[in-house]
C-alpha cells in the first residue's frame, strides 16, 4: 500500500508547525522569496536569521539526500536551459505577486489574507496553464 499520502500529511504537518512558530517567535511570514531578498538588500540585524533559515533549507536537503536518495528520484529529466528560465521566470513571477507560494499560499491563506488567496488561485491557474498549453504544443519540460 502506498504511504504517499502519509508523507504529504507529516509533511504539510512540519510546514504549517514551522511557519506557526517563525511568526510567533520572530514576527515574521515564512516567505522564501521575502526571506532571500531581504539577504540580497540586507538591514543591519536582520541578516542572521535569514541566513540561517536559508543554510537550514540546503542543509535539510542535502540530509536528506545523504539518508534516503530516493526522494530525488525523477521519472522525467529536464533541459537545463529550460531549468534557468523557468527559475526566472519563477524569479519575475514573485516580484510581480509581491510574494511567493510559501508566503501567500502557505502564510496568507492561513492568516485569512484576501490578497495571498487571489494571489495563490492565480499562481496555481497559471502553473496549471502552463503545463496545459506545453503539452498542447508538445514541449514536455
Amino acid at each position: 500500500m502506498s504511504q504517499d499520502w502519509i508523507n504529504a500529511l507529516v509533511g504539510g504537518v512540519i510546514i504549517g508547525v514551522s511557519v506557526s512558530l517563525m511568526l510567533l517567535w520572530n514576527g515574521r511570514v515564512t516567505g522564501i522569496s521575502g526571506i532571500i531578498n531581504g539577504i540580497l538588500s540586507p538591514v543591519r540585524g536582520d541578516i542572521l536569521w535569514r541566513g540561517l533559515f536559508v543554510a537550514g533549507l540546503f542543509f535539510g536537503g542535502l540530509t536528506l539526500r545523504l539518508v534516503n536518495p530516493d526522494f530525488f528520484s525523477m521519472t522525467k529529466s529536464a533541459n537545463n536551459w529550460s531549468t534557468v528560465v523557468a527559475g526566472l521566470l519563477v524569479g519575475f513571477g514573485t516580484i510581480m505577486g509581491s510574494g511567493c507560494t510559501s508566503g501567500h499560499g502557505v502564510c496568507g491563506i492561513s492568516r485569512m489574507s484576501p490578497r495571498s488567496l487571489v494571489a495563490t488561485v492565480v499562481f496555481i491557474t497559471a502553473g496549471v496553464l502552463a503545463v496545459a498549453l506545453f503539452n498542447w504544443v508538445g514541449v514536455y519540460l
